[in-house]
């Protein structure tokens, strides 16, 4: 079976399951206390160039995200995102609930937050009748699969200083966003004055994992007591981290976001001479695109991939680092049939 379903569905690459077997030939001690996490740890402080920070490699997005989220907050307080935001929409309530914080979730027609959309809900700072604002939360890059620029994030950053605020990225696809700006993680998050971030792994060749970066000290202090009450202490910890340095020091995560985002944007502009109907930007691994009813039908007979707003029948195609130009050509080629 092949998926343009989401690139959760791609296998792992291959060079990552030989650091999974690397790992597997004798005993280590738990709980991250081991060669293999201090070696990931040092390929990603490596990564963006920053090396007082300390890296926590975590099992999933979802709770990568609510661990961030739980260091940046208390219970009274906000957290602002898009109303796509995967915080929002995909995770069961997971932040509203290891939080206790309100998601004040705001429409935006790409999935990107802008100073302007984000003013609106910076008032009641004092007022013990309205929660308080403290995390401005971006995606990056968005559901929508568009990209922030370095200067739309720094601009994000600067709004959420001036009020005492932090800016958290979910980078669970920033390999993509790095990819396709052509900039380095280090422009994209350091130099912009993000506070936190994750940079994701399982949608990007990965078996699992992705690891947390605090880039504020206060941030860090107390993330390994959230991180295990969060259930995200994974005990044989080594198999998560060593994915994580030939992921980094070997250029995986770039290369593999730079395949996926070339495979979906051969794919859109072979569908755009079709004439089907592309609504976002094709600035990462995703297409939103709109079809006729009974094309669509027809396609999910052959492949599988998701709705995403059934009212206008918009669908989602996502390519994966392993996506072929088999997959694509056989797409697109029955794609041509149908619309003929």
């Amino acid at each position: 079976m092949r998926s343009f379903g989401s690139d959760n569905n791609s296998g792992v690459h291959p060079r990552i399951l030989q650091a999974i077997m690397d790992a597997n030939k004798d005993h280590a001690i738990g709980y991250g206390d081991d060669k293999w996490t201090r070696d990931a740890e040092k390929a990603v402080k490596s990564l963006i160039g920053k090396d007082g920070i300390e890296p926590f490699f975590v099992l999933n997005g979802t709770g990568a995200n609510v661990i961030a989220l739980q260091v940046c907050t208390l219970s009274f307080h906000s957290i602002i995102c898009a109303s796509t935001a995967h915080i929002a929409v995909d995770e069961c309530g997971a932040p509203t609930k290891f939080t206790g914080c309100v998601l004040k979730e705001i429409p935006t027609p790409d999935g990107k937050l802008t100073p302007e959309l984000v003013r609106a809900h910076l008032h009641g700072f004092g007022f013990e009748h309205h929660s308080q604002p403290k995390v401005i939360a971006i995606s990056q890059t968005t559901e929508m699969g568009t990209a922030y620029t370095p200067q739309e994030i720094k601009t994000l950053a600067d709004l959420a200083h001036e009020h005492d605020m932090y800016l958290f990225i979910d980078g669970t696809r920033i390999a993509n966003a790095c990819a396709f700006l052509n900039v380095s993680l280090k422009e994209m998050t350091v130099d912009c004055g993000v506070d936190i971030f994750t940079l994701g792994g399982t949608k990007n060749g990965l078996m699992m994992g992705e690891v947390i970066v605090p880039l504020r000290k206060e941030l860090a202090a107390n993330m390994k007591y959230y991180r295990k009450q969060t259930t995200q202490l994974y005990s044989k910890m080594r198999f998560i981290s060593a994915q994580f340095t030939p992921y980094i020091s070997e250029n995986i995560w770039l290369e593999n976001a730079r395949h996926s985002n070339a495979a979906a944007q051969k794919m859109a502009e072979q569908m755009r001479q079709l004439s089907v109907e592309i609504t976002q930007r094709v600035e990462s691994n995703e297409i939103f695109f709109i079809a006729p009813k009974n094309i669509i039908d027809k396609l999910l007979e052959k492949y599988f991939f998701y709705p995403w707003d059934e009212s206008r029948n918009e669908w989602r195609l996502v390519c994966s680092w392993d996506t072929s130009e088999e997959d694509i050509n056989d797409f697109i080629d029955y794609l041509k049939f149908l619309t003929s």
